[in-house]
């Protein structure tokens, strides 16, 4: 007697599984950075998705406002971190940002109704912690390696985030008569000058041309003071390892309080508005899309502050 046949059941898309495959779809197809897609996976296919589907959301045109606020109460209340506590309302914020850019693309395609819209929650005000510039010099003072006092003077005169200091080669030094420059790649591969003082300038190319290893084949200028097992190269400092270097010299000069790469990147940006920077000058140092950043991050600055840059323009104007 014959087995009967096995009959395969094919599980067809939901129409909002499929709207979601045409936008991830969209953004590679636009050459987003792997850090942004991953971003979008995250958030509109392994979480958005799953919940929509335990709602009984299974068609664009069931996208009301409605279904959209209950899903931003669902991470505020619900979703917690792998160690059990709550989301951070940042990162709330973040995953929201992240669904509205699929929100938008949707109403773009007549997919979802234009007057729905993703409701964000306010954003925590927090006083935020800088670096003085003499905690900074003593920083660079206590560690002895010429590499590692460019990297610190490097974070704190530029604003550069640690991938892009990572990622800097030889290639990168950049003279324009006599202004110097270093070309970084920032988020979404964008490509920018950043202005570096001329002593600095010089420091750093001295530094790529003499100071690293001979036989180093990368052309990263930071690099591993020893050969890696598994290539027998000097391969580029990892992020860890600029974690720890920072780490260290903070301990040593004393300074009780939690140090960290990107606190380098909040000390400058704070240090350059008391100096008078231009805010939109500031943005394109830092490599941010818009003045968004700017404005909300460094609310901390006090009213002194702006009565201070006040003065220097009427001064400036006598």
């Amino acid at each position: 007697m014959a087995s009967p046949k096995l009959k395969l059941v094919e599980h067809k898309p939901t129409p909002l599984q499929s709207l979601i495959g045409d936008y991830l779809a969209h953004q590679r197809g636009r050459g987003l950075s792997p850090r942004s897609i991953k971003q979008a996976v995250d958030v509109v296919e392994r979480q958005f998705l799953p919940w929509s589907v335990k709602e009984g959301v299974t068609a664009p045109d069931q996208l009301s406002q409605r279904v959209l606020d209950r899903f931003g109460a669902h991470l505020l209340e619900d979703r917690t971190t792998p160690s059990g506590k709550p989301l951070a309302r940042e990162t709330v914020r973040t995953y929201l940002r992240t669904l509205g850019q699929f929100l938008r693309w949707a109403q773009f395609e007549d997919a979802v109704a234009a007057k729905v819209k993703l409701q964000t929650p306010a954003r925590q005000r927090r006083l935020l912690e800088t670096l003085s510039r003499e905690e900074i010099q003593h920083m660079e003072d206590v560690v002895s390696a010429e590499r590692d006092k460019l990297m610190i003077r490097l974070l704190a005169d530029t604003g550069i985030r640690l991938g892009e200091l990572l990622g800097l080669r030889s290639t990168d030094l950049a003279e324009q008569g006599r202004e110097r420059y270093i070309k970084v790649k920032g988020k979404g591969s964008r490509e920018r000058l950043v202005p570096v003082a001329p002593a600095l300038f010089l420091r750093l190319r001295r530094y790529a041309q003499r100071g690293r290893p001979a036989q180093a084949r990368s052309e990263r200028i930071f690099l591993t003071n020893r050969r890696s097992a598994k290539t027998g190269d000097y391969e580029a400092v990892s992020a860890r390892a600029v974690q720890d270097v920072v780490g260290y010299a903070a301990q040593v000069a004393g300074i009780q309080r939690s140090v960290h790469p990107h606190l380098f990147r909040h000390s400058y940006a704070t240090w350059a508005l008391r100096k008078g920077m231009n805010p939109l000058q500031l943005q394109r140092i830092l490599g941010h899309a818009d003045l968004t950043m700017i404005s909300g991050v460094y609310s901390h600055l006090t009213p002194s502050d702006s009565y201070t840059a006040l003065m220097d323009l009427l001064r400036a104007d006598d």
